[in-house]
């Protein structure tokens, strides 16, 4: 099938991991490529294996590496280094939105938790593979709450122009670059080249980056 997407998981509960592998071979779209019960040798058998995820699932509790601590989070870091492309989704028990906030700020381009309906898992690996982030209802409430608002400087008006504004508020309510391109009657392009701006602006890594930045700004309020 075309425009697949490769998804890899990263649980150390082999009941939810064959668990996951059954609901995902129900998708047609996703192919799992890779799996592993354990962050701290993740890396070294990506590097072995012979297709790259688009889309990684990552259990945010993990077990230690001996002694040390190798949780989701300390995942999530590693991944972004070394796979920077590659997109994490993280599945959780845990519902504190200091979890779900510290998660994002660290890379994690989305968040679920693991009470969630299948669909949404559905959901969410095409948006983040597609959209760059998938910022349900209860990640972007922790993002709210733990970033709080600040009022616009005239400085942020001067570095941000108003069409990068216009395109980072549709960015951050999840719209695609074809959808802001076909909204704006410009090309993808276009679009590309402004998010790309936005990105060096805003000192960003990604799009969970430029929601992050939205919110702390005020440039944009999703609720």
């Amino acid at each position: 099938m075309e425009n697949r997407i490769f998804v890899g998981i990263i649980e150390d509960q082999l009941l939810f991991r064959e668990g996951m592998k059954a609901i995902l071979s129900t998708w047609p779209e996703f192919e799992l490529v890779f799996e592993c019960a354990d962050g701290y040798s993740a890396i070294d058998k990506l590097n072995k294996c012979a297709i790259t995820p688009d889309v990684m699932l990552v259990d945010l509790s993990l077990p230690p590496q001996g002694q040390k601590e190798f949780s989701g989070l300390h995942v999530t870091l590693a991944l972004s280094e070394a796979y920077p492309d590659m997109k994490i989704l993280i599945l959780s028990v845990h519902e504190d939105e200091n979890f779900i906030t510290q998660l994002i700020n660290h890379g994690a381009h989305g968040y679920l938790v693991k009470d969630v309906d299948p669909g949404e898992v559905q959901e969410a690996i095409i948006s983040v593979h597609k959209k760059g982030a998938y910022i349900n209802e209860r990640t972007l409430r922790a993002l709210q709450h733990n970033t709080g608002k600040k009022v616009r400087t005239v400085k942020l008006l001067t570095q941000i122009t108003r069409r990068e504004e216009e395109i980072l508020q549709l960015i951050c309510r999840q719209y695609t670059a074809e959808e802001i391109a076909e909204k704006l009657f410009i090309s993808v392009k276009t679009v590309n080249g402004h998010r790309t701006n936005l990105l060096q602006k805003t000192g960003s890594r990604n799009v969970t980056g430029l929601v992050l930045y939205a919110l702390k700004n005020n440039i944009v309020d999703l609720v």
